[in-house]
């Protein structure tokens, strides 16, 4: 199937989905690409018994509601970014059901990290979790705390850097996101969790060793970052080589980001395996919107 070059945002009305859009409206500017705001409705099965048909009235006003919805996300994507070309996709069924079919043709999808009906305190809502899980495209999650401000706009592009396979994908787009947004690239790559503990014996021989397994791991990152740094050259990078625990320095190195790029699940993940422990954990806790990269297939 071909993939449309496009942003796809979902909106629902929620805090989150309008701090969505507003993200998916500056990145759409940036790539030079069209933005398309996605909502749907279903029908209150409870007001029904099985068998019974609901009123055409109905179906008209919950779909003059979801209308509404569009309306005034387009309103603030306009705020935003006044020339992009902006479309929209209504349908009846569940959003998950929605934004899964249409990952498979379009090149992102932006949605708030819980919608209308998120539990007071929950940061990952069902639908964004099922989305980041099963989509065929990257899927950025912005919660209602990423705040886009006068620094967090220009500031930098950071991914994680681990050697896997899709750690590779989420480099390749990191690249072009910083590219298309003139921003500066920060690649971080983290060695106790994968050298200390699995190669050597005890911490007097690990203190021994850092600076050995540092030189090593600066080493595999400039290798892994050589044919990026050739194919854009015009990107700046910064290379982060930390004994630190993974979570903790992408959360550290993303403070006023634009973006924090990760893979599904990196070095160590099970095969099949749709989350990793890392990515999980950085929905929930990432200090700027983050995009997860899953595999091809």
């Amino acid at each position: 199937m071909t993939t449309e070059n496009i942003v796809v945002v979902a909106v629902d009305g929620s805090t989150a989905a309008t701090n969505a859009v507003r993200w998916a409206a500056n990145t759409a500017a940036k790539r030079g690409v069209p933005l398309r705001l996605a909502s749907s409705y279903t029908m209150p099965q409870f007001l029904y018994a099985e068998g019974m048909v609901p009123p055409q009235e109905l179906f008209e006003e919950l779909q003059k509601e979801t209308m509404d919805i569009i309306e005034a996300a387009k309103a603030v994507a306009l705020e935003v970014a006044p020339d992009i070309k902006i479309g929209y996709t209504v349908a009846e069924g569940t959003p998950i059901d929605m934004l899964l079919e249409m990952s498979e043709s379009v090149s992102m999808i932006v949605m708030g990290s819980r919608g209308l009906g998120g539990l007071s305190g929950m940061v990952m809502g069902s639908v964004s979790a099922a989305v980041v899980s099963h989509a065929k495209c990257p899927v950025v999650v912005v919660r209602e705390d990423n705040i886009v401000t006068e620094e967090s706009k220009y500031g930098p592009v950071v991914v994680g850097v681990d050697g896997s396979e899709i750690s590779q994908k989420a480099t390749d787009f990191a690249f072009a996101e910083a590219q298309a947004r003139g921003a500066k690239l920060i690649a971080v790559h983290t060695w106790m969790d994968m050298q200390v503990q699995a190669s050597l014996a005890g911490l007097a021989a690990a203190q021994q060793e850092w600076n050995v397994v540092e030189d090593e791991q600066t080493k595999l990152v400039e290798e892994l970052l050589a044919p990026k740094l050739e194919k854009y050259p015009d990107v700046e990078v910064e290379m982060v080589i930390t004994r630190d625990r993974p979570i903790r320095a992408l959360v550290e190195a993303s403070k006023g980001a634009q973006l924090l790029v990760v893979g599904s699940h990196g070095r160590g993940g099970f095969r099949g395996m749709l989350l990793g422990s890392t990515s999980r954990a950085l929905l929930q806790s990432a200090p700027c919107p983050m995009v997860v990269v899953r595999p091809t297939k």
